[in-house]
């Protein structure tokens, strides 16, 4: 069993409340949404990701009996609680947006239908699964505007915060565009293309980096890409174009070189001007080293040849806004809508659904959020992906992924894709539900 699959990767929390629903024999339908209350700065739009790993999580919720022996023995629970959970299954309905679907702050993005102690059990595991991919995703969206037709390559697993985190990051930015990942075990797992090229560590185990780099390109001869920046960077691109004659000569083709220190701009311009000098204009330069969205804008807006970045340890990492403000919220129980009114954190009750507008020349003009049961003007966002505890359909392609999401991103205003802080997207709350909270605000508590 791995940990992954475990139910027990969960708060205590949710066990507990289970056991007082148990106790109570609170079973009716409930309601729960799943959406983020506010955007973090920089962000002027999200990307939902991770639908695929939330819906196997569901599919698959199994309590062990090695895990309901492990429950027995801490004391906390009933004897017949615990016994309860050997035949514990999700057999609920869920709606979400389609991975890749752009959404704004207030929108749910999954909701859950089940009886109350199913829909709560997998409120910290479901955060957990999509807020990260959909953090990453809406990070990798970001450099994937900022390097239209540029090769883009995950490069985070070693700053990744754990090995699901590592795969998990190659998959949603594989989803937003990126070309790839240097992550190998996502290749295998999700069928996303891998790259890699070599560690400064290579270099330095030959007593001469032009031995290192010949070594290599033998070694390696259908995927030749050399780094430059272990000691002198132009040296070594001198070296490259000295090499290449020979390599050419055993039919081996330089395919590329990476700079991932230093002035990287300075550095291309000046590899570029090497290699095209020494016949080698079929060679691409690769960047990396902290690159971001930020970065790479600023280097391609200074004329820096690059053809493509790895992007590692700040996307991975989202290290400019690591968290978003997800949430999982109760909005109706036993057929009667609940909201939460806590300062600052106060809900809109019911059963929601987003409502999107598109103007005459395709670009989101604006979305609606309203009671379900109230259709509102454009295009209804949430559809349903799984009743009975079953999936309606079989798990999406990623390129069916990769074209939504390409279709969403030139869709978005144009401010929301320019790398700067955008004004908010407009968001409009339906008459309908802002009544029916005004109502439950007026019920006592």
């Amino acid at each position: 069993m791995t940990i992954a699959r475990s139910v027990l990767l969960t708060d205590l929390y949710q066990l507990t409340m289970l056991q007082t629903y148990h106790a109570e024999r609170m079973n009716e339908t409930a309601v729960f949404e799943l959406f983020v209350r506010r955007l973090p700065p920089q962000r002027g739009f999200l990307l939902a990701a991770g639908l695929e790993q939330a819906l196997d999580y569901l599919e698959n919720l199994r309590f062990t009996a090695e895990e309901r022996d492990w429950l027995a023995s801490t004391g906390r629970f009933s004897v017949d609680f615990v016994a309860s959970l050997a035949d514990f299954r999700f057999a609920g309905a869920v709606q979400a947006l389609p991975e890749g679907t752009a959404f704004f702050a207030d929108e749910p993005i999954l909701r859950v239908t089940a009886p109350l102690p199913q829909a709560q059990l997998v409120e910290s595991r479901l955060i957990n699964l999509l807020h990260y991919q959909t953090l990453i995703a809406s990070k990798a969206a970001r450099c994937v505007l900022a390097a239209p037709g540029k090769l883009l390559v995950d490069f985070g697993l070693r700053r990744a915060h754990g090995g699901e985190a590592a795969l998990l990051a190659a998959r949603a930015s594989y989803l937003t565009g990126f070309a790839g990942t240097a992550t190998v075990l996502a290749g295998m797992r999700f069928g996303i293309p891998i790259f890699g090229t070599m560690a400064h560590s290579l270099v330095q185990a030959y007593d001469r980096e032009e031995d290192a780099f010949e070594r290599f390109a033998a070694a390696q001869p259908g995927n030749v890409t050399l780094l430059l920046d272990t000691y002198d960077t132009e040296a070594a691109a001198r070296k490259v174009v000295n090499l290449a004659p020979r390599l050419r000569e055993r039919g081996i083709a330089i395919r590329g070189v990476r700079i991932d220190s230093g002035d990287l701009a300075e550095h291309a311009r000046r590899v570029r001007r090497i290699l095209d000098d020494g016949g080698l204009r079929q060679v691409t330069i690769l960047g990396s080293g902290d690159l971001d969205e930020s970065r790479i804008h600023e280097l391609l807006a200074s004329g820096a040849p690059f053809d493509g970045f790895g992007v590692g340890t700040r996307l991975d990492a989202s290290t400019d806004a690591p968290t978003l403000d997800m949430v999982y919220k109760l909005q109706e129980y036993a057929g009667q809508p609940r909201r939460k009114r806590s300062e600052g954190k106060a809900t809109w009750p019911g059963r929601k659904q987003v409502y999107r507008r598109m103007a005459a020349n395709g670009i989101f003009a604006g979305d609606g959020l309203g009671l379900e049961q109230y259709p509102q003007p454009g295009e209804p966002m949430l559809i349903p992906v799984m009743e009975q505890g079953r999936r309606l359909q079989a798990p999406e392609p990623l390129d069916a992924i990769r074209d939504r999401v390409r279709a969403q991103l030139a869709a978005l205003p144009a401010a929301l894709r320019a790398n700067e802080t955008a004004p908010p997207y407009p968001v409009d709350i339906a008459p309908e539900l802002r009544e029916l909270t005004a109502q439950l605000d007026r019920k006592p508590h």
